[in-house]
């Protein structure tokens, strides 16, 4: 399974609307950060074992995508934080996790 970056509030907005009938998993990723970097190799070995079918999995680049990235956290009503899980459900935020608590266990424990 693969995930699928989101660069745009619209795009956002609708993962936050279908979030009611199937989560959604939303890793906030800094290009120029080493433990970002670490983050999205954990999020990728997730994503080739044998991940839950019934999320979808998204990617937002803080930089590049700055409003985005603020969107989701004012929605969420989570602070921000870069790298940063979030598991979203019922349009709302379910679990979130930072920097090095990024991990293959840690999402397989809530997951799955």
């Amino acid at each position: 399974m693969e995930w699928k970056e989101i660069t745009t509030a619209d795009e956002w907005a609708k993962l936050l609307e279908q979030s009611a009938e199937r989560g959604v998993v939303v890793l906030k990723h800094s290009t120029t950060c080493p433990v970002s970097s670490n983050a999205l190799n954990e999020y990728d070995q997730y994503l080739q074992g044998n991940p839950n079918s019934a999320i979808d999995y998204v990617l937002v680049k803080v930089i590049e995508s700055r409003p985005v990235s603020n969107q989701i956290a004012e929605d969420l009503d989570v602070k921000h934080e870069s790298p940063q899980i979030i598991y979203v459900k019922d349009k709302q935020k379910y679990w979130t996790a930072s920097h090095w608590a990024v991990t293959t266990e840690h999402m397989a424990a809530v997951l799955d």
